[in-house]
């Protein structure tokens, strides 16, 4: 979910804890501060199975604005996630600590006025030695190269129509890209003069490049994911008024079936439970860890509710990766991360 969200909604979303990381300075990292016993919220004894009683919750660094997007790249042994409100990508790892990978990792112009967000969102693995983007500044789907951080636009429009600012994106086995564009990159979003769309889409960018849309019927479409048998693809709608979590069942040619509600979050927005349906990492057994009021809550594939990490603030997406037992979370201003005793 976009920062500035929470900043042009008022009073809604700062209800919702939105503003969580909103005024916090984007320089250099602190230091990590000591694990804690991580609150984890069990509504399922099932839950043992994947989080252990005495997990820790580490926070490996601080001090960003609104972190997201975080992507494991297993070949360097290390962490990339967004802050997108500053425009750059930053790299952690065990050894190094926290550091500027990229910069700017969105919007690339001399007048970035236009933009609320103008930096990259979601980070996903790409071919080998490369990530894919939902690059909000260049209101495109992209693949930036490791090693020379050279930038590809996959797709920036659908029809005659640009996006507005793709947020979050999952690829399937097939090479096809399944992504959110809801406007929250740009000043004003809906009202923004800059939307060329009447909606907010759910969109899929097949390998040879056409780009199909999925459902335009959404207020807020955000965080996505795909089941392991990728047969079901998941959207959390980040709507203060209709916060869900939506799981559409797929064709074999990729086509999103209507959707049905996994979770309904109305009932858990407010001031004690920060933040909105946003991000989300599914684990090898399909269970969700998704992100919404309060945390990272954990689910079974049928929406059986196990439990939730609380994250002591508005969390906006999670990524398992090390081992495939460490579950990274984006949590505002900070970078945290928990052991599992499952596997991502």
């Amino acid at each position: 979910m976009s920062r500035s969200f929470a900043l042009t909604l008022s009073r809604r979303l700062v209800l919702a804890g939105s503003l969580a990381g909103s005024f916090v300075g984007a320089g250099c990292a602190a230091a990590r501060a000591p694990a804690s016993a991580a609150r984890v919220i069990r509504h399922d004894p099932a839950l043992d199975r994947l989080i252990a009683p005495d997990a820790r919750l580490e926070t490996l660094a601080s001090g960003f604005t609104w972190s997201e997007g975080p992507v494991w790249i297993a070949d360097g042994g290390y962490l990339l996630f967004s802050d997108v409100p500053e425009n750059r990508i930053h790299r952690w790892s065990e050894r190094d600590g926290v550091s500027v990978f990229m910069e700017p990792s969105g919007y690339d112009g001399a007048d970035a006025s236009v933009f609320r967000e103008p930096g990259s969102n979601g980070l996903i693995a790409g071919p080998r030695g490369s990530i894919l983007m939902a690059d909000h500044g260049a209101r495109a789907i992209a693949r930036v190269d490791l090693a020379t951080r050279a930038k590809t636009l996959l797709a920036t429009r659908y029809g005659d129509a640009r996006f507005s600012s793709p947020n979050d994106l999952v690829q399937a086995s097939n090479g096809a890209i399944f992504f959110t564009d809801p406007p929250y990159g740009l000043k004003d979003m809906d009202r923004s003069p800059l939307k060329e769309t009447a909606y907010n889409g759910v969109y899929r960018l097949d390998p040879d490049g056409v780009v199909t849309l999925l459902d335009d019927s959404l207020s807020f479409p955000n965080g996505i994911g795909l089941s392991p048998d990728q047969r079901t693809l998941y959207v959390a709608v980040s709507d203060p008024e209709r916060p869900l979590l939506l799981a559409y069942d797929l064709s074999r040619t990729g086509q999103a079936m209507k959707p049905r509600v996994l979770m309904d979050f109305s009932d858990q927005v407010g001031p004690s439970n920060p933040g909105l349906p946003d991000g989300m990492a599914v684990d090898r057994a399909g269970h969700l860890f998704a992100t919404g009021p309060g945390g990272v809550h954990v689910l079974t594939p049928e929406g059986r509710i196990l439990g939730r990490i609380d994250t002591g603030g508005a969390a906006a997406n999670c990524t398992f990766g090390e081992d495939g037992r460490s579950l990274f979370i984006t949590a505002g201003d900070r970078l945290l991360r928990l052991r599992t005793l499952t596997l991502g």
